[in-house]
């Protein structure tokens, strides 16, 4: 599918944005009323799968010994794909020390909610707004597992460039810059996939390449747009309505 258009209007209109909508309106309407299923999942592997209100939460085939090794620490990048703010309070009930960064929204009032509300679990907030080079790697050494939303441009201007969906691409430097600075340290990918009466909870390690893992991530993501497009909130940033898209970002 082709959402790069001149032409807002048409991708506005188009039934694939419409089913995007539909998503993740679904999805919001889960954080708002629903949250609360996901902060009460069981601790132990071993009480998987786990039935609430109709609705079974699994762990995909393979992904347990991963989500083990993640209580470790290690990074761990996703993407705006499908139901993603759920994994994170489903990571912190399977006892993984998760530190996720995000950019303090606006205004103070909703970003009060969102940290003290929604990314917050068993009494502990696993948002963190770290700003320094120090900070993120004091992150690692305490042995948490850093979180960082990957399919986003970049702006800075030490901004690496990769290829995403055919495309030259601007993302964050970030991963990259740990692993020189931590060339040992695992990377990890979760995704959530939904039916009506399944969550099942995916995870799995990537290789690095050279000290690099964003073509690993972005062939990753690649794929799941691939498998279905309508679940990448992606679609919805501006760059995909550029006039001249040779380059995003």
């Amino acid at each position: 599918m082709q959402y790069t258009h001149p032409e807002y209007s048409k991708i506005i209109c188009s039934n694939e944005y419409r089913q995007i909508i539909k998503h993740l309106t679904h999805h919001v309407t889960d954080i708002l009323f629903d949250f609360g299923s996901f902060k009460k999942l069981p601790h132990d592997f071993s009480n998987y799968p786990f039935k609430k209100n109709s609705i079974t939460y699994k762990l995909a085939e393979g992904s347990e010994p991963i989500l083990n090794k993640m209580r470790e620490g290690g990074i761990f990048l996703t993407a705006h794909y499908g139901n993603y703010e759920a994994i994170g309070p489903w990571l912190c009930r399977l006892g993984i020390p998760l530190k996720a960064s995000y950019i303090p929204l606006k205004p103070a009032w909703l970003n009060r909610i969102v940290e003290n509300k929604i990314r917050s679990v068993d009494k502990r907030n696993y948002s963190v707004n770290a700003k320094s080079p120090r900070e993120f790697l004091r992150i690692l050494d305490d042995k948490n597992l850093f979180c960082l939303l990957m399919d986003q441009d970049s702006r800075i201007e030490s901004a690496a460039t990769a290829t995403f969906l055919g495309k030259q691409v601007h993302v964050n430097p970030l991963p990259d810059f740990l692993l020189r600075h931590r060339p040992d340290t695992p990377v990890f990918i979760c995704w959530l996939e939904e039916t009506t009466t399944e969550k099942i909870l995916h995870a799995t390690e990537i290789t690095p390449a050279n000290n690099s893992v964003i073509g690993e991530f972005n062939r990753w993501l690649d794929n799941r747009i691939t498998k279905d497009s309508t679940l990448w909130y992606g679609w919805t940033h501006r760059r995909f309505y550029s006039c001249n898209p040779q380059i995003y970002g």
